[in-house]
């Protein structure tokens, strides 16, 4: 019942975020936070390993979020076509998650990016999603060139932009 009513607080909460969509977030064209979010193993991972390396590209995600369910084909369909021109992050923001729970959920479904567990919400308070399903693409000079929410993202523009293919 505690879970249920969690659940519930959550999805009002992005739900009544979708609306500040376009005042929330980090902007495009600044400069992407270069934070440490562990991986579900609990291992720091830092984002500047990647940022101003390469282009990468980051969802904000929960198991929960439908939008994010419906993300995942488009995530792995750009994931096979980009492979590792671009480094793929999820970062789950870990309401009403378990670590346990997202590790069984990326083992079934296989997602397409390595997993990151945002229990401190350290890149959700640098990067500002407005709601899950929120994804931020970085280009090699670590600049957010696009920001989206929502499960029909269309990608591909992003990606061949910072890829240049």
């Amino acid at each position: 019942m505690r879970r249920a009513a969690a659940m519930m607080i959550g999805l009002a909460a992005v739900a009544s975020t979708l609306a500040a969509q376009d005042e929330e977030g980090i902007p495009v064209g600044a400069l992407a936070p270069a934070v440490t979010v562990p991986d579900l193993a609990g291992r720091p991972v830092d984002l500047s390993r990647w940022l101003g390396q390469r282009p990468v590209l980051l969802e904000f995600w929960a198991t929960w979020c439908t939008s994010c369910q419906a993300m995942m084909p488009r995530l792995a369909a750009m994931k096979q076509k980009f492979g590792d021109a671009v480094k793929f992050i999820g970062v789950n923001v870990t309401v009403s998650e378990t670590r346990a729970g997202v590790e069984a959920y990326v083992r079934e479904h296989r997602v397409p990016f390595q997993t990151l567990y945002d229990a401190e919400g350290v890149a959700a308070r640098a990067y500002n999603p407005p709601a899950t399903s929120y994804i931020v693409i970085v280009d090699r000079r670590g600049r957010v060139v696009y920001t989206g929410a929502g499960g029909t993202q269309n990608l591909e523009p992003a990606l061949r932009q910072v890829t240049g293919r």
